[in-house]
């Protein structure tokens, strides 16, 4: 990973108490903050600034969260971790589907706003220096983390890029949607969670935008494998 102090992490929240404590929880772990209070500030940041990760509110003034969520990944892969009074299942798989990499309902902890920037920078940076995952047409770069389908390249966020790197190092192998869920965030699965379900779709429509070829196939019941 990179040394703390070159970490850049961008907080997008227009309530001023919540804003800084996020930038308390961000420095106390040794990074570098950059506070904005609007979608729109934070799209100008964006346009001169380079960041290795976003904690993003979704009720913002102006540019709404999911508007800026949705512009961010049409040009990038960066982590972004959303941020939200919005606790319903149907919200969360929303910006899911959107691009987010993970999602805190406030109020939240600060030791768990802590634990999961922590997991998306450790996804993010520590790959193995110059292993290539392969499968058909399918290569996964873990060291420039890129994946390509034959001479295309895909626009994956860490999760989905997580998910085909536990896929391809085992093709063929079912694998569930709780298995899935233990093994990128260490945690145990809830049935109700149906974030797995979404990266695969993401994955599956990204796939298919560049080849008519099926990479991933549904095991009705069971869950999902490289096929």
């Amino acid at each position: 990973m990179k040394s703390l102090k070159q970490v850049k992490i961008m907080i997008v929240e227009d309530d001023n108490d919540i804003n800084k404590i996020l930038e308390l929880i961000v420095k106390d772990q040794g990074y570098k903050a950059t506070c904005c209070f609007s979608g729109t500030e934070a799209r100008l940041r964006l346009q001169r600034q380079f960041f290795d990760l976003i904690l993003l509110d979704i009720m913002l003034p102006g540019l709404t969260g999911e508007e800026l969520l949705a512009e961010i990944r049409e040009q990038s892969s960066v982590p972004i971790i959303v941020i939200s009074a919005k606790s319903m299942i149907e919200d969360k798989v929303n910006l899911l589907k959107l691009g987010a990499d993970d999602y805190i309902v406030k109020p939240f902890a600060r030791e768990e706003v802590a634990a999961r920037i922590e997991v998306q920078l450790r996804k993010n940076y520590l790959h193995q220096a110059g292993k290539c995952l392969n499968w058909k047409e399918l290569a996964l770069d873990e060291s420039r983390h890129v994946v390509t389908v034959g001479k295309s390249e895909l626009n994956l966020t860490n999760v989905e890029f997580d998910i085909l790197k536990i896929m391809l190092k085992h093709p063929k192998q079912v694998f569930s949607k709780a298995k899935l869920y233990e093994l990128l965030w260490n945690d145990v699965y809830r049935g109700n969670d149906n974030s797995i379900s979404v990266h695969v779709s993401n994955i599956r429509k990204k796939i298919a935008a560049v080849t008519s070829e099926e990479y991933i196939k549904t095991i009705w019941g069971i869950g999902f494998s490289l096929v």
